[in-house]
């Protein structure tokens, strides 16, 4: 992976805008923090030094870089999973617009510690590597190239690979994804028939973020096709994902009958309530959502 070359003087502020970033002033890159991210693999843009991420063991587990077959070429993709032989439920894990870094890949130890088979996707791999960058619009390019049709073969090709695995019982397969990661969530549940449960962690409900894919359908759109069970984890400050867009979606779910599907919204939580590593963090919030989570798997059969 390519490091950005040490900076012998302060970073200019990075501009995020919602609802997948921090607010500007929220951080200020300096060498130390871009030191401090880059070594612990973090995603430079939303970075905070003043975080103390999770860091989850990987005693007790097998982890590992596969290569996956999509539709167009093999992609990276990071498992980890229960060292104890077994077959277990399995859940593809979506990450943020900053791609697989470290705090997805210790979200997905999490989720194995819980009893779960986790592969997380590289689904930028074609166009670049947006953890390593600070230019949010430059990752926001990187982000667009990930059309619906693509993110949908990836997910699929996820799916393919875990029913390929002997630790994997196939038929108990869940999904959960965090803001990019939270709208393909919901929107993987809605293409895909092989899950059973998703949880949506803030992920917009409308305006896509690749506006030029002429075949983007947004989440509220979808949600008469969901074949499994959706729960959303909303913040009640979230100013790039407004209160609006969840009780749109709330009323589309009741609409269409999907009366195993709900979006909970926790108070005074932001966007990305979830991110360890960034301001945004809520640990309350964030405890009580994981908990909500596993609660959804388990009530579906994941």
């Amino acid at each position: 992976m390519d490091r950005p070359k040490p900076c012998s003087k302060e970073q200019p502020m990075v501009t995020l805008t919602r609802p997948d970033g921090t607010r500007p002033e929220d951080l200020a890159l300096s060498r130390r923090k871009l030191t401090l991210a880059l070594t612990g693999g973090y995603a430079l843009a939303a970075w905070s030094a003043e975080a103390q991420p999770i860091k989850t063991e990987a005693a007790g587990l097998e982890t590992a870089t596969v290569q996956i077959k999509s539709p167009d070429r093999e992609i990276p993709a990071f498992v980890a999973r229960p060292a104890k032989a077994g077959r277990y439920p399995a859940v593809v894990l979506v990450s943020e617009i900053f791609g697989l870094h470290e705090y997805i890949r210790d979200t997905a130890r999490r989720l194995a510690k819980a009893g779960y088979v986790v592969i997380a996707l590289d689904f930028f791999v074609r166009a670049g590597d947006p953890s390593t960058m600070t230019d949010f619009p430059a990752i926001l390019k990187i982000v667009a190239t990930a059309t619906d049709a693509q993110v949908t073969g990836d997910v699929a090709a996820a799916v393919a690979w875990l029913k390929a695995q002997k630790f994997v019982d196939g038929k108990r397969l869940g999904i959960t994804g965090y803001c990019w990661g939270g709208a393909v969530t919901w929107e993987s549940v809605a293409r895909l028939k092989d899950f059973k449960a998703g949880v949506a962690w803030y992920g917009r409900l409308s305006g896509g973020m690749a506006p030029g894919d002429a075949t983007n359908r947004n989440p509220i759109d979808l949600a008469p096709e969901l074949n499994a069970p959706v729960l959303g984890l909303y913040g009640e400050k979230d100013s790039g994902i407004p209160l609006t867009d969840v009780e749109k979606m709330k009323a589309a779910l009741k609409a269409a009958g999907k009366t195993g599907s709900d979006i909970l919204v926790f108070p005074a939580a932001q966007h990305g309530f979830h991110a360890d590593y960034r301001p945004s963090y809520k640990k309350d919030a964030a405890e009580d959502a994981w908990a909500k989570m596993l609660a959804h798997f388990k009530a579906n059969g994941v």
